[in-house]
């Protein structure tokens, strides 16, 4: 809860904060929500029925050929230890340690020819963006939930549009929730995590004087904006905006409480390990549930992280054993309660990693890594499911059929949420106007 007597606490980044905004910003000694949204984001009703995205980013990249694409005719030192299993689609196979998802696959669409990497250099980049980090524009590209905020914004004052559901990392792409980039903060992932959930109660201040309070804030956010030139103030004011909507409703607390929840639902997400793996993310289950009661209460765009993927050595017992079953178990969990809950049409889910995993297993009993040809999958979105795209050669180690690009997905995704991939809808900090997917990229004329 808010605490008006101005105690100390632990932001989400560690450091300690005094509650307390000054008579420059509200002027009554409690409020300290606009603070930590500018700081977690310079760190790195149910609304109406809206068109959201669920991405998750598969740290480290997951192996494609133990996963959608299996090669069992191919030398051992090529093919590994896992077995196909039949799906509930004919002529469709996955791995044997993904029965979950292989029994909802007419609900699923694998990919095994996504590339679009610039190099096999670890960076969340690729996956939030659909585009190259070489190169970029003045600010630098933004990811898919920053546009999002910036060209649709919230479907409530009471929600953000943009959450990003991961703590930080040891490696901070492997922490990232996708960066604003040329946007500005303003845009920047609302981060849910840690201590900072507290403050989104009101407390004991009555709205009425939480409105005179909002009425100075203005004129006096008004005077300095006038002698800011940069734009920062402008990003703030949109960060005060959050917190007085988040505060003067429950709407977002409540899709945060999982307690809320039907224990049953709960049970068949399981919990995971909440704790980072490595230098990665956790294996939260809670996420993938608390992904969709978030868009459920309105937010547009929900990023998780999920798991390390970076199996240089003991690949076949790291996937097993600590990440394939949990990964079925909350995907297949999250897609079956998008379905229950009739919003399987209006919700797209992606899972996927920055690149694939070398052909060849290496000496222990790894695989490194392998820009040439990777894996997702897609649900919801409307999209036509029980189909595979792509298909690589005899090794898994190039494209043989349909390569898809990652921009080719950005397109579908920004087509579903309603918004022209191709339009000029973007502004760099040198104010040259840029479209939203490269020109070159279409969505998937095979969802459709």
């Amino acid at each position: 809860m808010l605490n008006l007597a101005g105690r100390s606490l632990k932001l989400c980044d560690g450091v300690s904060r005094r509650d307390v905004l000054r008579i420059g910003a509200l002027g009554m000694g409690g409020l300290a929500l606009p603070q930590l949204l500018a700081a977690q984001a310079q760190a790195d009703s149910s609304a109406q029925r809206h068109k959201a995205v669920i991405m998750i980013y598969l740290v480290g990249a997951p192996p494609h050929q133990d996963m959608y694409d299996l090669k069992t005719e191919t030398p051992k030192e090529i093919r590994g230890e896992f077995q196909p299993i039949e799906t509930n689609v004919p002529g469709i196979q996955i791995c044997e340690h993904l029965p979950r998802l292989a029994q909802m696959m007419d609900k699923l669409v694998p990919i095994r020819t996504m590339y679009g990497s610039p190099n096999d250099s670890h960076d969340s980049f690729i996956c939030y963006t659909g585009r190259s980090f070489v190169n970029q524009p003045a600010g630098g590209w933004p990811a898919l939930g920053p546009v999002v905020s910036k060209l649709q914004g919230g479907t409530s004052i009471a929600t953000p549009p943009f959450i990003g559901l991961a703590p930080k990392a040891g490696h901070p792409p492997y922490g990232s929730p996708g960066h604003p980039g040329m946007l500005g903060i303003a845009h920047s992932a609302f981060r849910p995590t840690g201590p900072g959930l507290e403050n989104l109660v009101l407390g004991e201040i009555p709205l009425s004087r939480l409105d005179d309070r909002r009425s100075l804030l203005r004129q006096l956010d008004a005077f300095k904006r006038q002698a800011d030139q940069s734009g920062m103030m402008a990003g703030l004011e949109i960060f005060n905006q959050q917190a007085f909507g988040l505060l003067t409703s429950s709407q977002l607390v409540d899709a945060l409480d999982l307690s809320k929840e039907d224990p049953q639902v709960r049970e068949r997400y399981g919990k995971g390990d909440p704790k980072n793996y490595g230098d990665g993310a956790p294996r939260n289950m809670e996420h993938f549930l608390m992904a969709r009661r978030l868009v459920q209460a309105g937010v547009r765009v929900v990023t998780l992280n999920f798991g390390r993927w970076d199996f240089h050595d003991q690949n076949f017992s790291e996937a097993k054993n600590t990440h394939l079953p949990l990964f079925d178990q909350g995907m297949s969990a999250l897609v079956e309660d998008l379905h229950n809950h009739g919003m399987a049409d209006d919700v797209a889910v992606v899972a996927w990693g920055e690149f694939g995993r070398t052909p060849r297993i290496n000496q222990n009993a790894g695989r490194d890594h392998w820009a040439e040809v990777g894996c997702g999958l897609l649900a919801g979105g409307g999209f036509r499911t029980g189909q595979v795209i792509g298909a690589t050669d005899r090794l898994g180690a190039s494209v043989a059929q349909r390569p898809v690009h990652f921009g080719e997905v950005f397109a579908s995704l920004y087509r579903h949420l309603g918004l022209d991939p191709h339009a000029p809808l973007l502004t760099d900090l040198s104010g040259r106007p840029h479209t939203l997917v490269d020109n070159r990229f279409c969505p998937l004329k095979e969802l459709s």
